[in-house]
């Protein structure tokens, strides 16, 4: 039920948001070099590799490297990239990897390939066997603000409570966080 929910939900989601979608890609054309989509590798279930598309935000040649662990993060920033970031439109691509199989809706955020001890740690809580999502519940229980050991023990509370009345809550607290712009750091 959780995957055609996930289709479905995406498959709405992408019609009415398409011509905002469409905005977004021209502006990101008209006001830096490089592309409309940035395709990070990140780590998806049972820790495979995968692309994950995202709004390009920062400029082309940034390190690929999570975002705090930037010198400087807003310099690397594009002129509309923090204005994408702040209102989280930057991850409106990843309804495509929801119906491609390679998301949920909500699940664990997936890591960069290069966070190595976040890996690790999901991998001992068999956090790794879900599908990463668009949303999860360390997302709204503070997203940027959380040193990893803290995003893991919420990924495997995430593991316990999952259902389906569960996954409905998480993605109404996250439509509410980002109406708030809360816990968004970058």
């Amino acid at each position: 039920m959780k995957r055609f929910f996930d289709i479905i939900t995406s498959i709405i989601i992408l019609i009415l948001l398409a011509i905002p979608m469409i905005f977004i890609a021209i502006v990101i054309l008209l006001t830096s070099k490089g592309g409309i989509l940035y395709w990070s590798n990140r780590v998806g279930i049972n820790s495979t590799i995968y692309k994950m598309p995202k709004f390009r935000t920062m400029n082309i040649n940034t390190p690929e490297v999570a975002t705090h662990l930037l010198e400087s993060a807003g310099m690397h920033l594009t002129p509309v990239g923090k204005f994408l970031r702040r209102h989280s439109l930057d991850e409106l691509p990843q309804f495509f990897s929801v119906i491609k199989g390679d998301m949920s809706l909500v699940g664990p955020r997936p890591a960069l390939y290069n966070q190595d001890m976040l890996i690790a740690l999901r991998k001992e809580c068999g956090v790794d066997k879900l599908l990463p999502g668009i949303t999860g519940w360390a997302q709204v229980n503070g997203r940027d603000d959380l040193i990893i050991i803290d995003k893991v023990t919420l990924d495997k509370e995430y593991i316990d409570l999952c259902s389906f009345w569960f996954d409905i809550r998480i993605m109404w607290l996250t439509l509410l966080k980002v109406l708030k712009r809360e816990g968004v750091a970058h």
